[in-house]
């Protein structure tokens, strides 16, 4: 099984980055982002994408936040995992900064990021009334697997989305148990692994994307 994570990163960036709205604006500085947080995550014993999703560092490497204050700018980092997990982050960048003479963006940029996730709201409200995901998706104008993107989102910076009505017509009961209880162990972001190393039930990205929204509400704040 370890074989598939020697180069988890690679993966991490060749497949994640596809899904992701946006790029990281800073490729190096991401890169070394992405390897904290996989000796973060190591160190705590968690899933990559429990300490940071990939794009809260797509935003850290184009925003460059040198306090946990502005941390709190990026996609999917609220107060608490800020407070939790932010000090190397911060710290790593802040010397990239001062060693690479950057200038950072103005307070008008961070501010922008808080309006990425426009739909959060809607989002929110529609998951507790247990609406049906392809129609919170076509209400907004989105394709499913960027509702889950914006979920994910959502979740990771602490708001807990009871998935339950949903998954549970996407899977059985032990199908969400070995997906939850590879994630437990798992030392990647990259779903596209998790499909390798999960082969014999030949889950979709949709699917494990759904249960990895559904871990980080759980286990992730």
């Amino acid at each position: 099984m370890n074989n598939l994570y020697e180069d988890a990163n690679e993966d991490d960036e060749e497949n994640e980055n596809s899904s992701q709205n946006g790029a990281a604006a800073d490729d190096k500085l991401f890169e070394l982002l992405k390897d904290l947080r996989q000796g973060e995550a190591k160190k705590k014993n968690l899933p990559p994408f429990v300490v940071f999703l990939e794009n809260s560092l797509q935003d850290m490497a184009t925003l460059y936040p040198t306090t946990l204050e502005e941390l709190e700018k990026c996609q999917g980092v609220s107060k608490g995992k800020a407070i939790k997990y932010g000090k190397p982050f911060v710290e790593l960048i802040e010397k990239y900064v001062e060693e690479n003479d950057i200038e950072k963006p103005d307070d008008f940029v961070m501010r922008s990021v808080l309006n990425k996730s426009s739909n959060k709201v809607y989002i929110i409200q529609n998951i507790d009334k247990k609406i049906p995901l392809e129609t919170i998706a076509k209400h907004k104008s989105l394709k499913l697997d960027e509702l889950l993107e914006e979920m994910e989102t959502i979740a990771a910076s602490g708001t807990k989305l009871n998935l339950d009505y949903a998954i549970d017509e996407w899977l059985d009961d032990d199908e969400q148990e070995e997906i939850i209880d590879y994630f437990k162990s798992c030392e990647t972001s990259s779903l596209e692994i998790a499909q390798k190393e999960l082969c014999d039930n030949d889950y979709t990205l949709e699917q494990l994307k759904i249960m990895r929204i559904k871990f980080l509400s759980v286990f992730g704040n």
